[in-house]
């Protein structure tokens, strides 16, 4: 049995990643994500799991570009103040070991909007759909997990043009996977 599962949004994002490594793929948005990693985990022996998020991400700030190890996850999409008004915690922010820094926002809002984009770069450096849905079922069952994000577009209105952009980033998401998860 592989030490690595690989968790990927959609098919097209883990097209490259070695064929003897195990794949789930989750479907969009962070409850897809989360109930998939769950139920994956559920069904294996995870004593020395490490689970491997690839995917695409969109860039929130100019200039970023290539590939990012986030050391954060934020749930952009919460109202986490009113959620802490009322005495609860949202865990709107999970740490990810082995980062490189940056923060990813993950929500199930596609996004294109400019003012949208403009708002959550005030947070993060990068946004997906999963991400977050991926680290709280993983942590909740206490499986390390990394995340590998590549940049595919610039979270404005070309990532539109997602469909046409994900192979590129699969190569570079399958490369990163077949020199560290060996």
């Amino acid at each position: 049995m592989s030490r690595y599962l690989i968790v990927a949004a959609v098919a097209g994002e883990a097209r490259y990643v070695p064929e003897d490594l195990p794949v789930v793929v989750t479907g969009v948005g962070k409850t897809a994500a989360a109930v998939a990693v769950s139920r994956a985990l559920a069904e294996r022996d995870t004593s020395d799991l490490v689970v491997l998020n690839v995917g695409t991400t969109g860039a929130l700030r100019d200039g970023l570009s290539g590939l990012f190890l986030p050391s954060t996850v934020i749930n952009h999409d919460v109202n986490a103040e009113a959620v802490r008004a009322i005495g609860l915690d949202p865990r709107d922010e999970l740490p990810v070991e082995g980062g490189d820094g940056t923060v990813l926002a993950s929500g199930d809002v596609f996004v294109t909007d400019p003012v949208v984009r403009v708002r959550l770069a005030e947070r993060a450096h990068l946004v997906d759909m999963e991400a977050y849905g991926v680290v709280y079922a993983c942590q909740a069952h206490g499986v390390p997990v990394r995340v590998v994000k590549h940049v595919s577009d610039s979270a404005d209105e070309a990532a539109l043009d997602w469909p046409a952009l994900v192979d590129a980033s699969a190569k570079v998401l399958g490369e990163w996977v077949s020199e560290n998860a060996r």
